[in-house]
């Protein structure tokens, strides 16, 4: 969601190395700055810099779609849109899996089940190469459909003709379409209203809008309800200020992949965000204070980075697969394993986020030292100060727009290590990210005051470090993280165990019922 593939759609241009390690000079590795422009020159450019793409030996999905897709995603989608992200990833990447199922000894598809291919036929990365590029046309125009012209010059671009629409799936044109239809159909009508047309709607559709009839207890001028979500005022610094809608709530009614009981995965009722328990109340307030007047660099850092769900759950991946030295057929299942972690994650996030409706930091200080002063960090290049009425306290990064709890990040960042260390068999996984002096988004020239490497040697040490992240940037209390670590360590063990059937071939075809 948004993992590997994402970041190299945003920095195809760049050094592959360079990319995964996040080096690519004051932090920009896998950021925007800089790569924009790189990714969208590359389509009339590549055959001119880079060797003609080859079929027999290459990664197709890593190569191919890059160039052309990475423009188009950038500006869909901001880094913190995590929901969207994440299921537009599953689907491509799961396209990919269905789309070399048939050339693999044992696999079956996840949404479709195509006949088995002689194993000459797989000799070489050509079929499955092929398939993986006409399964990636169809789900990328589900996705965006209005992108067709781009994902028509993405095939063109290798000598694929867009327009073959063969269902023989006898040939990798024909089990490439059928198995990016095969996600396309099943997706469309999740529950997440991808097409806008949730309760018969037909004029004026809103692609994932909501038809729960959720709406906040408290609006984001009143806190009515001080156990519950406040929607905030968010600014993009234009002189433009919005009040925030829960982004997605309708994700709660999408069915897991990878198991059936959402009762297994309820976090325990957040006890301490119930302002009648004042005792626990405020010292959870306290507790966010403090940690915001101490902030350090790293810490700091850390809360950008894992922020960044291009970034952070990108670069992990990326440098997993790189560790490891994963072929084309291995390549594909980690991300189907990871892709399966994380989309699951984030349905029994947003289902327990529906339950408990809780309320976010910035709105119990507000509540608890109202009319009052609090020490805490002051605003970008303010440092801590003594003297900030509590009204205008805001943590470190942009609060999310939806309830604090469980934490989203947090068990997306542990869905996805749990099920990446037991496809792996290791949980080392040793990477770094280097920050420049004065590269912070946040305090731009000003942090980190000297230049600053961020590195982890286990997926253990990088899960911990993404779910505090999220409390050094004031977005949630410590009993939102806590509960999304063992929430999402067990999404990751179901995902790895479901996509592993699929590989083994003893599972049976996905339906809805």
């Amino acid at each position: 969601m948004q993992d590997y593939w994402l970041s190299r759609l945003r920095q195809h241009a760049a050094s592959r190395r360079s990319v995964l390690l996040g080096a690519a000079g004051a932090g920009v590795g896998l950021a925007l700055t800089g790569a924009g422009a790189a990714s969208a020159a590359a389509p009339s450019t590549t055959a001119a810099t880079e060797p003609p793409f080859d079929f027999d030996t290459g990664n197709a999905a890593e190569s191919v779609l890059g160039p052309f897709a990475g423009p188009v995603v950038v500006t869909a989608v901001g880094q913190g849109d995590a929901t969207l992200i994440i299921r537009w990833a599953h689907m491509l990447e799961l396209s990919w899996f269905d789309a070399i199922a048939p050339y693999h000894p044992t696999a079956v598809g996840i949404y479709t089940q195509l006949p088995r291919r002689p194993r000459a036929e797989a000799q070489t990365n050509r079929n499955k190469n092929i398939a993986i590029l006409y399964a990636s046309y169809h789900a990328f125009n589900s996705i965006l459909p209005q992108h067709n012209q781009t994902w028509r010059a993405m095939l063109q671009s290798v000598g694929l003709d867009p327009s073959d629409d063969s269902t023989d799936p006898s040939t990798p044109v024909g089990i490439g379409n059928l198995a990016g239809k095969g996600v396309a159909a099943y997706r469309e009508h999740d529950g997440m209203n991808q097409l806008g047309d949730q309760g018969g709607r037909v004029y004026n559709r809103q692609p994932y809008s909501d038809y729960t009839g959720y709406r906040p207890k408290n609006t984001a001028y009143e806190l009515v309800e001080a156990s519950h979500w406040q929607p905030a005022i968010v600014t993009k610094g234009n002189g433009i200020f919005q009040v925030q809608q829960f982004v997605t709530p309708q994700l709660q009614k999408v069915a897991p992949l990878s198991f059936t009981d959402l009762e297994e995965v309820r976090a325990p009722v957040p006890t301490a965000s119930n302002h009648r328990n004042k005792a626990e109340y405020k010292a959870q307030v306290d507790a966010i204070l403090a940690t915001s007047a101490g902030l350090t660099d790293k810490q700091k850092m850390i809360a950008e980075f894992f922020d960044n769900k291009f970034e952070s759950l990108g670069i992990a991946v990326g440098q997993a697969i790189q560790n490891a030295g994963l072929g084309l057929d291995a390549w594909v299942h980690l991300h189907a394993v990871v892709e399966t972690a994380t989309w699951d994650a984030a349905t029994a996030i947003w289902w327990n986020k529906n339950i408990y409706d809780a309320v976010r930091p910035f709105s119990a200080i507000r509540h608890v030292y109202q009319g009052q002063k609090v020490t805490a960090w002051g605003g970008p290049g303010k440092g801590t100060v003594s003297d900030l009425p509590a009204e205008q306290w805001r943590g470190y990064l942009q609060v999310p727009d939806h309830p604090e709890y469980p934490s989203g990040s947090t068990s997306l960042c542990t869905a996805q290590a749990q099920a990446a260390r037991r496809f792996l068999g290791t949980d080392q996984v040793q990477f770094r990210y280097e920050r420049k002096a004065g590269s912070s988004v946040i305090e731009p020239g000003v942090t980190p005051r000297q230049d600053l490497v961020l590195s982890w040697d286990t997926w253990t040490d990088w899960l911990h470090d993404c779910g505090m992240s999220r409390y050094y940037g004031g977005v949630h209390f410590l009993p939102a993280i806590r509960a999304s670590w063992e929430i999402g360590q067990k999404i990751g063990d179901h995902a790895f165990e479901f996509v592993q059937r699929h590989i083994n071939g003893e599972a049976v075809l996905r339906t809805r019922g």
